[in-house]
């Protein structure tokens, strides 16, 4: 893609190299999140409610999920994360967590998680590592 040309939103997303769409990464990012939690095993049911959707659709991505080597699962069972979809989705979880802290920082409020949730799925690696770098030196600032 040139660098200077403009595109529909589905023509950056066709043009990107992904690994998993960006629903994928929802389901991954709360697999994660209730991995971390250590409050039993994860089930289809708690996955569903926790993201507001039906099981049937919650079966369907993981389907999806473990097609892609990210967890494992048997129907009606529970869901374990692989070691890859661990360390996507550890990586899923930093970058959610950045994202709320830098934007908590520019609208000086404590809870931006819609507007997270509606952008952290288009920013790249790159810029996390600079939103990373510039909210380190904030604090190293606030320290001096």
């Amino acid at each position: 893609m040139e660098p200077s040309a403009f595109y529909t939103m589905k023509g950056y997303e066709l043009a990107a190299d992904t690994q998993i769409t960006t629903a994928m990464e929802d389901y991954l990012e709360m697999i994660c999140r209730l991995d971390a939690e250590k409050a039993g095993p994860i089930r289809i049911r708690a996955l569903s409610q926790q993201l507001h959707v039906k099981p049937s659709s919650a079966s369907k991505m993981v389907s999806n999920l473990r097609e892609k080597g990210l967890v494992t699962a048997e129907k009606y069972g529970e869901i374990h994360l692989t070691d890859s979809g661990r360390a996507f989705g550890q990586y899923l979880l930093y970058r959610h967590d950045l994202l709320h802290q830098f934007l908590c920082f520019l609208n000086h409020s404590q809870n931006e998680l819609e507007q997270v949730e509606k952008i952290e799925h288009f920013v790249d690696e790159k810029t996390v590592r600079s939103i990373q770098a510039f909210l380190g030196g904030l604090t190293q600032e606030s320290r001096a």
